[in-house]
């Protein structure tokens, strides 16, 4: 079988349906998703590992499971200051459709275009913001150096447009880790000079820092204003991180 491959080949899809099952047993078991956040997730891989490429699936599971463990990390103080989304640590739904949305967008367009090269760097830029985002928020929150991205004012943890040397810092890891996924994701699919898809998960990783930033100046300039849902900041950072990545490439796509 086609291991390489991306699209409807029967490697890819053998693969991509045995890492759904371990996404599905994995989220339940650990309570990573709520019952619909399960399903949304394991459609979404489907839709992404058979139009995309197995490997893309798992740049998802990276940022699904590092962000549930970030989540958990301190989660009893986080509880007690009220910076909590739910009781447990689980997501839903719309979690896994506001993150995941865009990169099951540039999946199809692969799909659609046949050119998963390009694909898998935009889909990885996606992955990285929002991997990026998810970090810095939940381990800047506890950091009470906090300042306001807009103004450089100090302001409370767990505000929109709020900042943190440790958040910043959980930010760019959170990018270089998609950044090296996208980087072995590449060498299994492609045969790709070495050198330069370095460059490329370096960007990645950039763009998720970058990605983190924008999320950032609009949660402080519309969604603390009421024009804009914590989901749309997330979806409109990661639809930046993209465009700035199809930009990068020069792509038709």
């Amino acid at each position: 079988m086609d291991f390489t491959s991306g699209g409807f080949v029967s490697g890819n899809i053998v693969v991509t349906m045995m890492l759904i099952i371990g996404l599905v047993a994995a989220s339940l078991r650990a309570r990573i998703l709520d019952k619909n956040g399960v399903i949304a997730a394991a459609l979404l891989g489907f839709f992404v590992g058979c139009l995309g490429h197995w490997t893309w699936l798992l740049l998802l599971l990276c940022f699904l499971l590092s962000s549930h463990i970030a989540t958990k990390w301190r989660f009893e103080e986080k509880t007690e200051r009220g910076l909590n989304e739910s009781s447990d640590g689980h997501r839903g739904w719309i979690n896994v459709a506001a993150n995941g949305g865009m990169p099951a967008l540039v999946a199809l367009i692969a799909f659609i275009a046949e050119d998963w090269d390009n694909g898998l760097w935009m889909f990885a830029a996606a992955v990285a913001v929002a991997t990026s985002d998810t970090w810095a928020s939940e381990i800047g929150c506890l950091d009470n150096r906090v300042r306001m991205i807009t103004t450089l004012k100090p302001c409370e943890a767990g505000v929109n447009g709020g900042f943190s040397p440790n958040g910043q810092l959980a930010a760019a890891l959170g990018g270089i880790l998609i950044g090296i996924s996208a980087l072995v994701a590449n060498m299994v699919m492609f045969s790709s000079n070495v050198s330069d898809s370095m460059v490329l998960a370096g960007i990645v990783a950039g763009l998720g820092f970058l990605g983190c930033q924008i999320d950032s100046v609009l949660g402080a300039v519309l969604e603390n204003r009421g024009f804009l849902t914590k989901g749309s900041v997330n979806a409109l950072s990661i639809i930046a991180g993209v465009g700035l990545m199809w930009f990068y490439l020069g792509t038709p796509m």
